[in-house]
């Protein structure tokens, strides 16, 4: 397929600026895979089509303060630096601008909250191909730790705001309120409409939640920029599965229960370690029914716990072997999240293309707002 059959008109106001006065009061496009059926809810009417046993999966990644502010350390010129992957401590993979200043051996000074040099400094040590610098931090033990103080929230370039924004808006709202471990640079951002007592309504319906980490990165929001969609080479993101939720989704496949994943960071990783050949069987101690069996050791598992990096790119015809539903925003045009939900909307086959952009164009007819801070799609 062509990278040009994903791409649609979006008129530049429904491009979110701002998150929702309030999390779950965002709106919420309901797709029905079969029918091809539409409806218009508001996300806190989410619960209404959980079902009881249904389990939910969410990625808990926090986002990091990725975002710093430079100046060369000879000609005063100055950078916007994007961290992208951490190699070691103080050694990092960036996206630099103008990174056209940037040659290897270029020092780069650090500038604090009040756009003051700090003590930290970068020398740029490498390039790649994709323009990427890799930096050497010095003047710290760890520029991680120093995040807080001297980052800012890398939200994407279609947010606009003022040089070196630091709202506490921002600082909390592209943050899911489930979020744990740090490593993401952009939010995962299906996550962001959900509050504590959402999610308290929803484990009260009988819904199992739980969580893994996708740290998102490059591989997420790197634009496809190849003629063909099979052209187009993902970047690794780091990914962990714990035991407990690989045993939830195990029990719930093998019980025909339904899996819903939120956001397409998290349905790329259960596909990552979904299993190959075949999902356990159905077993008794007793012969009974089918209905009263239990996981046996030597049955191989839908989904095996681990940690490590996935490239796994999503596009149709795909057929998923682990979620049943899934969560997502709305996604720009030429994205592998677009092609990823495309997909979704008609496994196995092509026509899931169609079937969201016609959604997509219906959510334009309703004026949706779209991207990080926009509404959300759940496809069932």
């Amino acid at each position: 397929m062509r990278t040009a059959d994903f791409d649609y008109e979006l008129p530049p106001e429904l491009i979110a600026q701002v998150p929702a006065p309030l999390r779950d009061q965002s709106r919420l496009l309901i797709l029905h895979r079969q029918s091809g059926q539409l409806e218009h809810r508001t996300f806190h009417n989410l619960p209404g089509y959980l079902r009881s046993g249904d389990l939910l999966v969410l990625n808990n990644s926090r986002v990091i303060p990725a975002r710093l502010r430079g100046m060369n350390a000879h000609t005063g010129g100055k950078f916007e630096i994007l961290l992208l992957a951490e190699n070691a401590i103080n050694d990092w993979w960036v996206m630099l601008r103008p990174g056209k200043r940037a040659r290897v051996g270029t020092e780069i000074v650090l500038l604090d909250a009040q756009g003051q040099p700090c003590a930290v400094r970068a020398t740029v040590l490498d390039t790649n191909d994709e323009g990427h610098r890799r930096l050497g931090f010095a003047g710290a033990p760890n520029l991680a730790d120093l995040l807080d103080d001297l980052g800012e929230v890398p939200l994407p370039p279609y947010i606009v705001r003022p040089e070196a924004s630091r709202t506490m808006q921002d600082r909390q709202r592209y943050q899911t309120v489930f979020a744990r471990p740090a490593g993401s640079v952009a939010a995962p951002t299906a996550g962001l409409h959900f509050t504590e007592s959402l999610l308290a309504e929803i484990a009260a319906r009988g819904v199992q939640v739980c969580f893994l980490t996708l740290h998102v990165g490059l591989g997420t929001f790197a634009p496809v920029k190849a003629e063909t969609i099979a052209a187009h080479t993902m970047h690794e993101e780091r990914y962990e599965l714990g035991e407990e939720t690989a045993r939830a989704i195990n029990e719930a496949k093998a019980a025909g229960r339904r899996v819903i994943a939120v956001g397409t960071t998290t349905a790329r990783v259960l596909e990552s370690l979904a299993n190959p050949t075949q999902p356990p069987r159905r077993t008794s101690d007793s012969g009974g029914p089918a209905s009263d069996f239990r996981l046996r050791s030597s049955d191989f598992p839908w989904l095996v716990p681990g940690a490590g990096k996935t490239r796994i790119f999503i596009s149709p015809p795909y057929d998923f072997k682990i979620a049943d539903a899934l969560l997502t925003n709305f996604h720009l045009p030429r994205s592998t999240l677009l092609m990823l939900v495309s997909a979704f909307a008609a496994p196995r086959g092509t026509q899931g293309r169609e079937v969201i952009l016609s959604a997509y164009a219906a959510a334009i007819r309703e004026r949706y707002r779209f991207f990080s801070y926009g509404d959300a799609m759940l496809i069932l």
